[in-house]
């Protein structure tokens, strides 16, 4: 395998019914771009087959496909950095597997990198998902970039472009739970987006769920930001300030009105208003010292089991 100039790096976990597609409109696509490329598939604890595919394909094609498989799942973001670690070309290109995204879209984003842009995100011109998921990934986005400052008009496409500069610091970066995309933002220096077509999947379902959807936001929410937490102070000052001016006003209507039973109950709503504030605040915190506490373990993100390459065929068995 020369070296490539161009690398695709494709997270795999379970895709068996869309693998031999994938293959057979990504190969081509590659082949006519006129320069030497790398495909890096990382099977990510797959127990469907997926494997045995990736293994084939890779006796196949083995000039231009490397696989790297984990000893077990540990989510589609560890997948792609494993890749990073494994790229050899001067642009990385991630795709879903799931052909959503369609890889004949890959020529335009290298356009834009050879153009001068360092990152190269993406926008599905029309997206083919139920109207809960656009309409819940639009909050999502809306929310987002008004906490981190991150501006990505579409955070959950996972077709975009980085250049090796990018990769490179990219994999000097050792956080636990992290966001690719947005880190990447973090230190483009000339990022641009291009809008893209967007397909329903080929078959089987998609991997996320409405808790993992949520989970994946709250992540990039507090890896990217602690406005949160400014936000919560504030709240806390002004709900300070509140209960200070209810007290005043009712140590002055006792005096000028003696004592009275009447508004218990709206003290008590208050009261559980307050409290629920306070439980919010400190489920709040415990996400980021859970964060901290995280990376001070300083455990691996994630087990590499074997890495099918030509110099490294004997491997073959452990895929």
């Amino acid at each position: 395998m020369k070296q490539p100039h161009v690398s695709i790096v494709i997270p795999v976990f379970n895709e068996v019914e869309v693998l031999a597609e994938l293959f057979e409109r990504l190969y081509p696509v590659l082949d006519a771009l006129g320069s030497a490329y790398e495909v890096i598939f990382v099977n990510d604890g797959s127990s469907d087959g997926s494997g045995a595919l990736l293994a084939a394909q890779f006796r196949r094609r083995a000039d231009v496909t490397r696989v790297v498989v984990f000893n077990g799942n540990f989510g589609q973001h560890m997948a792609i950095l494993a890749g990073f670690e494994h790229v050899r070309g001067q642009v990385a290109i991630t795709l879903d597997a799931d052909l959503q995204n369609p890889p004949e879209e890959i020529p335009r984003l290298l356009a834009e990198v050879e153009a001068g842009h360092d990152y190269v995100g993406t926008v599905r011109r029309q997206r083919s998902d139920s109207v809960f998921r656009r309409t819940a990934s639009r909050l999502m986005n809306g929310l987002r970039e008004r906490i981190t400052r991150i501006r990505m008009a579409d955070q959950g496409c996972m077709l975009r472009a980085y250049s090796r500069e990018l990769i490179d610091t990219i994999n000097q970066c050792r956080e636990v739970n992290t966001f690719i995309p947005a880190l990447a933002y973090t230190f483009a220096a000339t990022p641009t987006e291009i809008e893209v077509e967007h397909e329903p999947r080929f078959a089987g379902e998609s991997k996320y769920s409405l808790y993992r959807l949520i989970r994946l936001n709250f992540d990039l929410v507090t890896g990217f930001s602690i406005v949160p937490l400014q936000w919560f102070s504030l709240a806390g000052i002004l709900l300070s300030l509140c209960s200070a001016a209810l007290f005043l006003l009712l140590l002055a209507r006792r005096f000028l009105f003696g004592a009275e039973v009447q508004g218990v109950f709206t003290l008590f709503a208050l009261q559980f208003f307050f409290t629920g504030i306070v439980l919010f605040g400190v489920g709040l915190m415990g996400e980021y010292i859970g964060r901290i506490q995280q990376e001070v373990r300083g455990r691996p993100r994630y087990r590499v089991k074997a890495v099918l390459e030509r110099s490294n065929p004997a491997q073959l068995e452990a895929a």
